[in-house]
């Protein structure tokens, strides 16, 4: 064995190995308190690329919730008006239908005419007040719902105005309608009858809107979840595994720096060499 004062080669084997041991060491550290296992650029390139892009998608997905969440609101507020409204357009058709009576009495039909105008005003009243953060899809503006449902704005999903104010083309009865005569209360009953109709198709059609637009957030839920699961899957640690590798790093390190003390001592011995 050669013995060198310049170089301890045993030494910078040593060192070299500690200096492999901490750095595994740091990168274990760092997966354990992190909880990941590629936390950037660096751990793995192509493996963060895909997931920054897949948390790109999950923050789309996020704001596609707000959007169908807004869109579900105002459609059951719409959906809630309807129903109050086809339930007016019932308690019409039986005043109407009252007052068609031709033996009926002035005051019983002056009765029936009150209650009719205070009914049919209440119409107006509900489609003025069914309104959602501004929006109102049955007033007689053109309000519509147009819902976002991927994560790149590409697609949305609509439901459309329908007009419920008196006189318009699905409620047909006018704002002047009454049932004062015996004749005006008959006109009542067709105009009431094409009216429930009517009201019938927009909340068939309102209620189908309200559904695909449940339908499309329980599978944006869905889809968010599955994403986050995939991104675990690609960046998430183990740390049942770290926390092991953990444990026999520190025992390398302490056999390491036990070793680097060993070959510092080794240059020592050549002074025995010396000694007489």
């Amino acid at each position: 064995m050669a013995f060198s004062i310049n170089v301890n080669a045993g030494a910078l084997s040593a060192l070299r190995n500690l200096s492999d041991t901490n750095t595994e060491l740091n990168t274990t550290q760092t997966r354990i308190n992190t909880g990941l296992e590629v936390s950037s650029a660096r751990d793995n390139a192509a493996v963060f690329s895909i997931a920054q892009k897949l948390r790109g998608d999950l923050r789309g997905l996020s704001a596609v919730d707000q959007s169908l969440d807004r869109g579900i609101s105002a459609t059951d507020v719409a959906l809630a008006a309807a129903t109050a409204i086809s339930d007016l357009l019932l308690e019409l058709k039986e005043k109407a239908v009252a007052a068609s009576d031709q033996g009926l009495d002035t005051s019983s039909r002056n009765a029936l005419a009150e209650d009719f105008q205070a009914l049919r005003d209440q119409i107006t009243s509900i489609t003025a007040n069914a309104e959602f953060n501004g929006t109102n899809l049955i007033d007689s503006g053109t309000d519509a719902i147009v819902a976002i449902t991927n994560s790149d704005a590409t697609q949305t999903l609509s439901v459309l105005h329908e007009n419920l104010t008196l006189g318009s083309s699905n409620i047909v009865i006018t704002a002047t309608q009454g049932i004062s005569t015996q004749t005006t209360a008959a006109n009542a009953v067709t105009d009431i009858n094409q009216a429930i109709d009517n009201l019938n198709a927009v909340l068939t059609r309102l209620g189908s809107g309200a559904t695909a637009l449940e339908q499309s957030r329980d599978f944006n839920a869905r889809l968010s979840d599955v994403i986050e699961v995939g991104i675990g899957n690609l960046v998430d640690a183990d740390l049942a595994t770290e926390s092991a590798n953990l444990q026999a790093l520190q025992v390398r390190q302490q056999l390491g720096i036990q070793a680097l003390s060993i070959a510092n001592q080794s240059p020592q011995q050549i002074l025995s060499l010396f000694q007489g």
